[in-house]
């Protein structure tokens, strides 16, 4: 039988695969309509999704402790955040770019741990984590002319992101899934229709209709699955297979929108998922070696 961990990593795989996938959808969608639409169409149908998810496990959120209802209202916040920021982003960047920016979030989370959680921190994955910013200014590149609001935005996308995830990371695992989801779910659609004031609406035709379909299906597989894996497996072992996102990304972006990054954002990227996986290892490796000391056993060989 297949373990929690492997199930989680699966989980992970074909759930960052599928926003990759969503994000394709999202650029089509951007030639023909207004940002804010695309979020309020998308958003109404994933919230009806979501919704018949939770009625059919009969869950509310009045039987909740206020703990967690408190956790989902800001991770709804953080969510709202992010998407607006990654919208503005995607819609200026190319895809693969955006994505691998938003892959640096695993040590963000484990900085943000680190200083808000009271999660050990050794300087070992600090200089990974150092370096992996590192490789994301190689993306950004700051003081030259690829350097636009679409970078900062890209950013302020994965500030939102890691405290979207850390607010995941501490929420009670009795929570529903589909739960999290939903609430998530209704405040970014809330966010679009208000920003959508702002816009004049179009009537999409057949093609956007299409599209707008396969962000919806991957949206929602997108969301349940990174939710779940989180939830099913151990963080410092799932969390790595959320760069399976970054070659889905450049396949994508290369074959269906004619997208090639710079050679440097290839070097930045490389950077970023070496730290990454680097740091949650040696993340994985600490905890080990704290539940080790707490049941009284030996270091097995090569732990230090």
């Amino acid at each position: 039988m297949m373990s929690d961990n492997l199930r989680a990593a699966l989980f992970m795989m074909v759930g960052s695969c599928a926003f990759a996938v969503n994000d394709t959808f999202l650029k089509l969608l951007g030639t023909g309509l207004g940002m804010f639409q695309i979020i309020t169409l998308r958003g109404v149908a994933v919230s009806l999704i979501f919704a018949a998810l939770l009625w059919v496990q009969r869950a509310t959120i009045s039987a909740l402790r206020p703990r967690d209802r408190w956790f989902l209202a800001l991770r709804s916040g953080a969510e709202m955040g992010a998407a607006f920021f990654f919208f503005k982003a995607l819609f200026n960047m190319p895809l693969a770019a955006v994505t691998a920016i938003i892959q640096v979030v695993p040590l963000t989370v484990a900085l943000a741990a680190y200083l808000f959680l009271k999660e050990p921190l050794g300087w070992r994955r600090l200089s990974a984590i150092l370096m992996g910013l590192g490789g994301v200014m190689l993306i950004v590149r700051p003081g030259t002319e690829t350097f636009t609001p679409a970078s900062v935005y890209a950013l302020l996308c994965v500030g939102m992101v890691t405290l979207r995830d850390l607010t995941t990371r501490v929420m009670a695992k009795g929570v529903p899934s589909s739960m999290v989801a939903l609430t998530t779910a209704i405040g970014v659609t809330l966010m679009g229709a208000t920003g959508s004031l702002s816009e004049t609406w179009h009537m999409p035709d057949v093609k956007s209709m299409a599209w707008l379909g396969g962000t919806v299906v991957f949206t929602v597989l997108g969301y349940y699955l990174v939710i779940l894996a989180m939830r099913t497996g151990e963080l410092t072992f799932v969390a790595p297979f959320r760069y399976a996102a970054l070659p889905a990304a450049l396949v994508l972006g290369w074959v269906v929108l004619a997208e090639w990054p710079a050679p440097l954002t290839f070097v930045g990227s490389a950077i970023v998922v070496a730290t990454g996986v680097y740091t949650l290892y040696r993340e994985g490796r600490a905890k080990r070696r704290a539940l080790a000391a707490k049941a009284g056993l030996p270091r097995a060989p090569g732990e230090c």
